[in-house]
């Protein structure tokens, strides 16, 4: 089965539980998961001929949090084009913002720039909607590990 590490962005926690969800359902199926609260760009290297699945709030005005922005600036500023990556996203936010989802959405955009391959399409969950994004995020997730190899 395929290698996946979880790379999380979060502010109050959700972004973290539903990567906590996506690791006991990707487990589940048969895959090796790992999940990085903390990623930093040696764990990011190793999954590049992997998968990544990339799990992010939204703070601010659109905005990365603050424990994933500086692996975002790392991918941006020193990694460069990265073709041979396979990646998944989930975004999280709160549609009465103007930059809904703008944190997942600023990454989508840096990966396609890179050359990586988004495997399936990104979810984006609404807060306003959703009380329990681990709960809305169940059916993707699963859905997105059946396409892995």
């Amino acid at each position: 089965m395929a290698e996946v590490g979880i790379f999380v962005g979060t502010v109050y926690g959700n972004a973290l539980m539903v990567a906590e969800e996506a690791e006991m359902l990707l487990a589940r199926q048969g895959h090796h998961v790992k999940v990085f609260e903390e990623g930093e760009l040696s764990s990011w290297q190793y999954y590049r001929n992997h998968y990544v699945l990339v799990v992010t709030s939204t703070t601010g005005q659109g905005d990365l949090p603050d424990n994933i922005a500086p692996l975002f600036c790392e991918l941006r500023d020193v990694v460069g084009f990265q073709p041979e990556l396979k990646y998944g996203l989930i975004a999280l936010g709160d549609s009465s913002y103007e930059k809904f989802c703008g944190a997942g959405k600023q990454f989508d955009a840096l990966l396609q720039e890179q050359g990586a391959t988004r495997v399936g399409k990104s979810l984006e969950i609404d807060s306003t909607v959703d009380m329990e994004p681990e709960k809305a995020a169940a059916g993707w997730i699963e859905a997105w590990g059946h396409l892995l190899k």
